[in-house]
């Protein structure tokens, strides 16, 4: 199977890889569970007068083809009123969005609603309404401001495929812990019995009268277990995008292990009462970096961590220690006790939502992209890498790929080896034009230099096309067995039109790469 088999457009595309492994989770959902008759402040009618329908057209990237979209899909969520006149969703049902409406329960008329923000990594969006009117009768639902407790009867409220009523489901709930999301963001996640349905993700979900969070997910292939985003995190969500414009979770990225081992206790001459996590391989081997290999985190700000990673909250919960990052920080760093050759040390590690990956993800974006003659350039990304991924040939696409010593699997997980590096990958076959002749399918080759030099991203490359003044153009690519391709620099240039004009491109790059390209003249 050659990569020109896989397709683009599934919404896995858009899930950051890293993510899909991790958590096994899934947009799609298991099969209903039967509508129960509710009570309380269900029953009268409040609760359902403040969950609406979404309806979104989207259009997601192609990243086998950036100069272009994936063709326009129509799908539908649900949601929540909340404070300040607007609707609480789920990411994942507005992303790539190019028209969005809402219908209230037992309405017959839909509002036009725009993405006032979005957060992919934790899957919350908030909407606000062309009509505000519409608010004036359909209130906000109050959120509860504590976490529920395990077993607590919840109510799922939603609008599943299937029916155009609103649908309410029954369950427990049955976990509550700090877990994934998108790769890398972390938080509170609650599970219940009560399956989450297509079209249920972004509804509230209920115990008494309260919201405790938001129905996004499911775990694959497991039946009636289904995740809620609790309130602390659509708090944090909302206090985080008050100012108009999303932060992100800040985070630790240091590689740690526990300290459960009596053999890694010895060797680290730790005391027998002495707990926490050990860490394996600091974020930075930078000499000021706070942390070094060998460090023993025994408490992040005053609360103390176990041998597992983990803390108490309250009596009857433990989670990870991570957690309390997203409470304690500030001015951009946490407090952490560490034990350091059997010396006890206060120190301030710096935390940070922003988590630099070679390969990163589109971030609700579309790809940047650059056409020269035939070849199409395009920056890596999650997306590009998951649409093969994602299918059941991943085992033969890896193989060969790594066969290849191809940057995409070899450097996977990497970070920039240095400020701006990306890869640059030739993201579809050749255009039809006579300039490839007797040349190999290049596509998802890694471009390794132009001209002998070295390529640092996708902007560079545009530079040194645009600045280049030999008669000829060489593309290096980064792998094993593949071909140095030699162009005539001039032919390529007046090529360039041509192709696009044959192949219906409306645009030679990106807005980015198009302001490299136009800064002076290419020749």
């Amino acid at each position: 199977m050659g990569f020109d088999s896989f397709s683009a457009g599934s919404k896995a595309t858009w899930l950051t890889v890293a993510a899909l492994f991790a958590s096994g989770l899934s947009f799609h959902a298991a099969e209903p569970s039967s509508p129960v008759t509710t009570t309380n402040a269900a029953a009268t009618g409040t609760i359902e007068n403040s969950v609406v329908k979404i309806f979104a057209t989207v259009r997601y990237p192609d990243p086998y083809k950036p100069w272009t979209k994936a063709s326009p899909e129509d799908q539908t969520g649900s949601g929540v009123v909340i404070e300040g006149r607007r609707i609480l969703t789920n990411a994942h049902v507005v992303d790539y969005a190019s028209q969005v409406q809402i219908q209230a329960n037992q309405a017959g008329d839909k509002i036009s609603a725009t993405v006032e923000a979005i957060a992919a990594g934790i899957d919350l969006a908030v909407l606000k309404l062309d009509d505000e009117n519409f608010f004036d009768t359909h209130p906000p639902l109050a959120r509860a401001k504590t976490l529920p407790g395990i077993k607590d009867t919840v109510l799922t409220y939603g609008f599943p495929e299937g029916g155009n009523s609103l649908s309410i489901t029954k369950g427990i709930v049955s976990r509550v812990e700090f877990a994934p999301y998108n790769y890398p963001v972390c938080g509170l996640r609650i599970q219940i019995d009560a399956a989450i349905n297509p079209g249920n993700s972004g509804g509230p979900a209920v115990v008494g009268d309260k919201m405790i969070g938001l129905t996004f997910s499911r775990l694959n292939e497991a039946e009636n277990i289904g995740y809620i985003i609790p309130s602390e995190e659509i708090d944090l969500f909302l206090q985080d995008i008050a100012d108009g414009h999303y932060d992100g979770k800040p985070a630790m990225y240091d590689t740690l292990q526990t300290l459960e081992n009596p053999a890694l206790r010895s060797f680290l001459k730790l005391p027998p009462n002495a707990e926490g996590m050990v860490v394996h391989k600091p974020y930075k081997d930078d000499p000021a970096y706070p942390l070094k290999e060998w460090d023993v985190i025994t408490k992040i700000g005053d609360t103390p961590v176990d041998d597992q990673g983990m803390i108490k909250l309250g009596d009857n919960l433990r989670v990870r220690f991570e957690y309390e990052i997203q409470h304690i920080t500030t001015n951009g760093t946490v407090p952490l006790t560490i034990v350091r050759a059997g010396k006890e040390l206060k120190v301030s590690l710096p935390v940070s939502a922003d988590y630099p990956r070679l390969i990163p993800g589109l971030n609700s974006a579309y790809p940047s992209y650059f056409i020269y003659g035939p070849l199409v350039f395009s920056a890596a990304t999650d997306a590009y890498l998951g649409g093969f991924l994602g299918t059941k040939y991943a085992g033969n696409v890896l193989s060969r790929l790594s066969n290849l010593a191809n940057p995409l699997v070899t450097r996977m997980s990497d970070q920039p080896a240095f400020p701006g590096e990306g890869l640059v990958i030739i993201s579809s076959p050749f255009f039809p034009h006579k300039l490839a002749k007797g040349y190999d399918n290049p596509r998802s080759e890694v471009v390794k230099a132009v001209n002998g030099i070295p390529v640092k991203n996708l902007n560079h490359l545009v530079e040194i096309l645009r600045d280049a003044k030999d008669e000829f153009i060489t593309i290096e690519c980064n792998t094993r067995y593949g071909e140095t391709m030699i162009f005539p620099r001039a032919q390529m240039f007046a090529a360039t039109d041509e192709i696009l004009t044959d192949n219906g491109v409306r645009s030679q790059g990106s807005a980015d790469t198009l302001a490299i390209w136009n800064a002076k003249p290419s020749k």
